[in-house]
């Protein structure tokens, strides 16, 4: 960030996007747009900006290297060439890699009764880590909690004063070989990873609401492939997993129920596809077009009711999923229990009525917060997790790493952290 622009890196199963940030102090952009700085935005703006079909990824993850490479290298130079400027950093997100979220605690005897920076980074350490199992990684360890002696919901509590710090952390751990293949195919395209989120984490952030964020809500973002689902608390977040179903599955069932292209499959989907058939549908009749050379194969027609009767099932299945996923995370306790779809797959008409029937009563759709220089077709639903990749960017959350933690970084060996604590005292 301090060399001023950053490229931003959505790798997704449907589409790998781009966006180039420029940073800048607020006056500089004060005068130029003749515009107030808008939110907490001022930090940055969109100078470039461009997306491309994503191939070679299925579930949110890498499958076919050289693809993915080949769509990474188009999109991050077209947006080059947008913004003018060359890039070698991005910060990456990435659906699925099967999250799985962890609660910790930790606590601290405060030497002396303000509390530091470093208190902070011993509480934090004190977390004692589970075992995540091989092959797995860490992707976010955030505290997302502090309580000092019996005060409890701390957002920071430094410069305090108090004798017990404890802390809650959220952790997150995805797949090591899903992260890796990532690096390695960012590395193969000559750039630099800054900074890897997990995308449903970025889409909450760019979806939900500050009070959403505040009072406790899901961000449930239906990619193509993946639909990742976050819960967020006092505006950090506690929960995270991914379903591995996403749009295209709604697209392969069309291709295979109407024997047609996938291409062809995904064209009516997004031209004429719906929820909830009505009367009217039974006689509205969709071209379903071919170019077999069996005309009588190329001239079919179906219903639009017919065209509901194969997606309903398959998003219906969906948000089965993700009602069991929000289940075992507790959301029924959360003081409020709002429901915000975003990604692509959510531009299915009539999605928030089935979801309001399946998930809970207070379902609504979100779009990303409007960002700075951001092209118009760049704003939609599509783009929230590249959009809250941007805002991730801007405003860092404080990480477990971001402390200087006193002892080896896995807390877990008491025997190594004692010695380590008597040099640090004695």
């Amino acid at each position: 960030m301090q060399r001023g622009v950053i490229a931003i890196l959505d790798v997704g199963t449907s589409k790998i996007a781009c966006l180039i940030l420029r940073f800048d102090g607020p006056d500089h952009l004060r005068e130029q747009d003749g515009v107030g700085p808008m939110a907490g935005q001022s930090q940055f703006r969109v100078i470039g900006a461009a997306t491309t079909r994503s191939r070679g990824v299925r579930f949110g993850e890498i499958s076919v290297m050289n693809e993915t490479e080949r769509a990474i290298r188009t999109a991050v130079q077209a947006a080059q060439k947008m913004a003018n400027v060359r890039v070698d950093h991005v910060i990456a997100c990435f659906a699925g890699a099967e999250p799985r979220s962890y609660g910790l605690v930790g606590e601290w005897e405060l030497q002396d009764s303000v509390v530091t920076e470093q208190d902070v980074a011993r509480a934090l350490a004190a977390c004692d880590v589970p075992d995540i199992g091989p092959g797995r990684e860490v992707l976010h360890a955030q505290p997302v909690n502090f309580a000092l002696d019996h005060r409890s919901g701390l957002g920071d509590p430094r410069g305090q004063i108090g004798n017990r710090l404890s802390c809650d952390m959220h952790l997150l751990s995805v797949d090591g070989d899903v992260v890796q293949n990532l690096l390695y195919c960012i590395k193969r395209c000559d750039l630099e990873l800054a900074g890897i989120a997990s995308s449903a984490y970025v889409s909450g952030i760019s979806s939900l609401v500050e009070d959403e964020q505040e009072l406790g809500a899901a961000c449930i973002d239906m990619g193509g492939g993946a639909t990742g689902l976050s819960v967020f608390m006092k505006k950090h977040m506690i929960y995270a997993d991914s379903v591995r179903m996403g749009g295209d599955h709604v697209t392969s069932d069309i291709s295979k129920g109407l024997q047609i292209p996938v291409t062809t499959a995904e064209r009516i989907k997004t031209r004429h596809g719906g929820l909830y058939a009505t009367g009217m549908d039974d006689r509205e009749m969709i071209d379903i077009g071919g170019d077999s050379g069996d005309w009588e194969k190329d001239r079919r027609q179906i219903s639009r009711t017919e065209l509901i009767g194969i997606m309903r099932p398959r998003v219906e299945e969906i948000l089965e999923e993700v009602r069991a996923r929000l289940d075992v995370a507790g959301f029924d306790h959360l003081p409020s229990q709002q429901i915000v779809l975003t990604g692509g797959g959510s531009l299915i008409p009539g999605l928030d009525g089935l979801a309001s029937r399946i998930l809970g009563q207070r379902v609504r759709l979100g779009r990303p917060l409007r960002v700075q220089g951001l092209p118009q077709a760049a704003t939609g639903a599509a783009f929230a997790s590249a959009v809250g990749l941007c805002l991730f960017a801007a405003h860092p959350q404080d990480e477990w790493w971001d402390f200087e933690i006193p002892a080896e970084r896995y807390p877990a060996r008491s025997l190594r952290r004692a010695v380590k604590w008597f040099k640090d005292n004695w």
